[in-house]
C-alpha cells in the first residue's frame, strides 16, 4: 500500500496487488524518475540539421594588453580552437576602443568588419553584418587555419598608458556578438523556434575594465560621478545578461593578469546570463584549461525546478543559480503551493541549497518533499526528473543528531552564511557571529563538563566543528584572499557549485605521499607538514604541493615524489570547472605560507592536545530541514 502525497489537493492510497507490480510504476517503487521526451510535438518547432547541432562559440578578446599577457594568451587560443571538434563553430571578436567582427572568408588571412565601440550597434550595421557577404560564423574544420592566422595577428598595446586606463567597448562588443550567433534566424516570428542543442555560450577573455561605451565605469574609483556611473553600468550589463538568457546564450567571462577588473561590474553579464565569472593570476596554463572546459561543459536550458512540500512546511531560502520563476510560467495542480525557481543554466557542476521551516508542530508520522526538474538537454530533449522522499518525524534529539549529515549540513551552513557575507567587513561580522553563537549551541545541544562551566559539543555532531572551523579560517570568510575581486568571485562561484566542490572549497583534503607512489589521506592539520614528506591539499579552487626540506634535498626521492604529487594533482581536477591552480613550493620557501594559512594550526599545542585537537567553533543557524539538490543529467 502506497499513501499517496496530497501535494495537489487530493487525497487517496493505491493497493498494489503484488510486489511485480508495484515495480511496474516507477514513480511509487523510485527515489528518482526520469521522464524524457525525444521528440518535439511544439507548434512551429523548426529542427536543425546534425551539422548544427553543436551550439555556437564566438571568443570576445581583449586586445589592449602588454606583451607579456598577450602572449600567453596567443598561446592558450592556439591550443585552444586545437582542441575543439571539428563541427564547433566559432566567431572571433576583438574589443578595445573599437569592435572588430572576423570574416573567415578570407582564407588565411585575418580580415574584419569594424564597429564603433563608443555606442551600441545599430540595426542597420548589424543587419550588414548578418545578410553581407562575410562568414562570421565557421565551423572550425573549414576555419582552423585563418583562425591561428587572427590569433596571431594580436599586437601589443601600443599606446603608453595604465592598463586601467585604457579604452576598452567590452558592452559594445558583446551586444555585437549575440546578433552573430542568432544569425538570419534572429529575423523569425516569436511563433517558432530553431535552437542548436544545449545553449550557445559567447566567452569573454578580458584583461581590464570596461572603460568605453555602454556599461563602462570610469578610469578612476575617484570620479567625482563613479558612484552613479557604476550602478548604471550594473544595470546595464545585467540587462544585457537577462537578453542573452532570453535568446539562449551563456556568457562567460574569464579574466586574467594584475590590472583590477572591476569584478562588480561584470559579475551581472556573466550571472544573469547563466554563466561564469573566473578570475586567473594570468593568461597561461590554468586560463587554457578553463578555456577549453567553459566551451565543452554540457548545459541544459529553459531550466524550471519546482519544490512541494508537506502542508506544515514552507520553503524558506533556496541558494543557487537560479531566481524565482515569474507567475504563470509553470503548470500547476488544484490547490498547489510549489515554489517555482527559473534554472538560469543546468549543469552538473551546479546545485541548489534549499531551506524549510515548519509552520506549526508536526503531528503527523511522515513529511513529503518533492523536487520537480524541467529543462532541455544538450540532445534537445525535454526532460522532467521527478525526486520524491518521505521523511520520518522523530521527537528526540538525540536522534535528529545522529541523522545529521556532518558534511551536508557544513555546507548548507557554509551557504546560507556566504549569502550574507557581500564583502570583507560582513565577512568579519560573520566570523563574529560564529564566536558568538558557540555557548548557544552548546547549551542547547552539548553536556555540562563535571566540575565547569563550560560545555562539550554533542558527538553526534564530531565532524562538524571541524569543517565549520576550516570555514572561518579559510578563504571564503577568512583573510587569506586579500583583494575584494578575488573574494566576489570565489563567494559567487562557492553560492552556486555542487556538493563536492563546495565540500572542497570550505575543507581541503590532504593527502601525504608515501613510499611506493601512494598517498594517505590525513587531517588538515599542519601537524601534516613532515620535512621527509610530500604533501598534496585540495582545496578546492586550488591545489598545493608542499615539499619537506629534507626530501627537497634528495634529489632523486624528492623528483619522484613531486612527479607522484602532480600526477594525482591532476588526477583530482580532471572533471573540475573551473580547473584549480597546481601550486609547487618547498618548506620555508615565501609562497609555503598559502599552504600553511590553509591548515588547522595545531604546532604550538601541548602534545596531548596534538592528537586530538579539535578546539573549534560551532554554527547552527535557526532552520528546520535543509536539502542540497545536485542537478545531475
Amino acid at each position: 500500500m502506497c499513501d499517496l502525497p496530497k501535494f495537489d489537493g487530493s487525497e487517496g492510497e493505491y493497493i498494489a496487488p503484488s510486489k511485480e507490480e508495484l515495480r511496474n510504476f516507477s514513480e511509487l517503487s523510485s527515489l528518482l524518475v526520469d521522464y524524457v521526451q525525444i521528440g518535439n510535438n511544439r507548434r512551429g518547432f523548426i529542427p536543425v540539421s546534425e551539422s548544427r547541432m553543436s551550439a555556437p562559440i564566438v571568443l570576445v578578446i581583449d586586445e589592449c594588453l602588454d606583451e607579456p599577457h598577450l602572449q600567453h594568451l596567443q598561446s592558450s587560443l592556439h591550443a585552444f580552437v586545437d582542441s575543439l571538434p571539428p563541427i564547433t563553430r566559432l566567431g572571433i571578436i576583438f574589443y578595445g576602443r573599437t569592435v572588430s567582427v572576423y570574416d573567415f572568408s578570407e582564407e588565411s588571412t585575418a580580415s574584419a568588419d569594424v564597429l564603433p565601440g563608443d555606442r551600441s550597434p545599430s540595426q542597420e550595421s548589424l543587419k550588414a553584418l548578418i545578410y553581407g557577404t562575410g562568414i562570421y560564423l565557421s565551423p572550425i574544420h573549414a576555419s582552423l587555419p585563418v583562425s591561428h592566422a587572427i590569433f596571431s595577428s594580436l599586437r601589443p598595446f601600443k599606446l603608453n598608458l595604465p592598463e586601467a586606463s585604457r579604452d576598452r567597448c567590452l558592452g559594445t562588443a558583446v551586444e555585437v556578438a549575440m546578433p552573430i550567433i542568432q544569425g538570419p534566424s534572429a529575423e523569425l516570428s516569436r511563433g517558432f523556434v530553431k535552437r542548436p542543442g544545449g545553449n550557445s555560450r559567447i566567452i569573454l577573455c578580458a584583461g581590464g575594465p570596461s572603460t568605453y561605451g555602454p556599461g563602462s565605469v570610469p578610469y578612476s574609483l575617484s570620479h567625482p560621478n563613479y558612484p552613479h556611473m557604476e550602478k548604471m553600468a550594473l544595470k546595464w550589463m545585467e540587462n544585457l545578461g537577462r537578453e542573452a538568457h532570453r535568446c539562449n546564450t551563456v556568457v562567460d567571462i574569464l579574466c586574467a593578469g594584475t590590472c583590477p577588473i572591476r569584478v562588480s561590474v561584470l559579475q551581472p553579464l556573466a550571472k544573469a546570463s547563466g554563466g561564469v565569472f573566473i578570475l586567473h593570476d594570468d593568461f597561461g596554463e590554468a586560463f587554457g584549461v578553463n578555456l577549453q572546459r567553459a566551451s565543452t561543459r554540457a548545459a541544459g536550458s529553459h531550466g524550471l525546478l519546482e519544490i512541494r512540500c508537506s502542508d506544515n512546511i514552507f520553503v524558506s531560502q533556496v541558494v543557487g543559480p537560479g531566481e524565482e520563476a515569474r507567475t504563470g510560467s509553470q503548470e500547476t495542480f488544484k490547490n498547489d503551493e510549489a515554489l517555482a525557481i527559473q534554472m538560469l543554466s543546468v549543469e552538473e557542476t551546479q546545485s541548489f541549497a534549499v531551506s524549510l521551516e515548519t509552520r506549526e508542530d508536526i503531528k503527523s508520522d511522515f513529511v513529503y518533499f518533492q523536487f520537480a526538474i524541467q529543462y532541455l538537454n544538450i540532445y534537445r530533449a525535454d526532460v522532467s526528473r521527478v525526486i520524491t522522499d518521505r521523511l520520518p518525524t522523530i521527537d528526540s534529539v538525540s536522534t535528529y543528531l545522529e541523522s545529521v549529515q556532518d558534511e551536508v549540513a557544513a555546507i548548507l551552513i557554509a551557504k546560507r552564511t556566504l549569502l550574507r557575507a557581500k564583502d570583507s567587513n560582513d565577512a568579519l561580522d560573520m566570523r563574529k557571529m560564529l564566536d558568538e553563537r558557540i555557548k548557544d549551541i552548546a547549551n542547547k545541544f552539548g553536556s555540562q563538563m563535571i566540575e565547569s562551566k563550560l560545555f562539550r559539543f554533542p558527538k553526534e555532531l564530531s565532524l562538524l566543528p571541524e569543517l565549520l572551523f576550516h570555514l572561518r579560517r579559510g578563504p571564503l570568510l577568512g583573510s587569506i584572499l586579500g583583494h575584494e575581486d578575488e573574494r566576489s568571485v570565489l563567494r559567487s562561484l562557492f553560492l552556486n557549485a555542487s556538493f563536492d566542490l563546495s565540500l572542497r572549497m570550505v575543507a581541503p583534503c590532504c593527502l601525504m605521499h608515501r613510499e611506493g607512489g601512494t598517498f594517505e589521506e590525513l587531517p588538515a592539520y599542519d601537524l601534516a607538514m613532515q620535512s621527509d614528506a610530500a604533501v598534496v591539499l585540495d582545496h578546492g579552487t586550488d591545489v598545493f604541493i608542499w615539499m619537506g626540506a629534507e626530501l627537497a634535498d634528495q634529489e632523486g626521492n624528492s623528483a619522484a615524489a613531486l612527479a607522484a604529487c602532480r600526477t594525482l594533482a591532476e588526477e583530482l581536477i580532471e572533471m573540475r570547472f573551473p580547473a584549480p591552480r597546481i601550486l609547487a613550493f618547498k618548506e620555508g620557501s615565501s609562497q609555503a605560507r598559502y599552504f600553511v594559512s590553509r591548515l588547522i594550526p595545531a604546532h604550538k599545542d601541548p602534545a596531548y592536545e596534538q592528537v586530538c585537537a579539535n578546539k573549534v567553533a560551532i554554527y547552527l543557524v535557526p532552520f528546520s530541514v535543509c536539502l542540497s539538490l545536485n542537478l545531475i543529467f
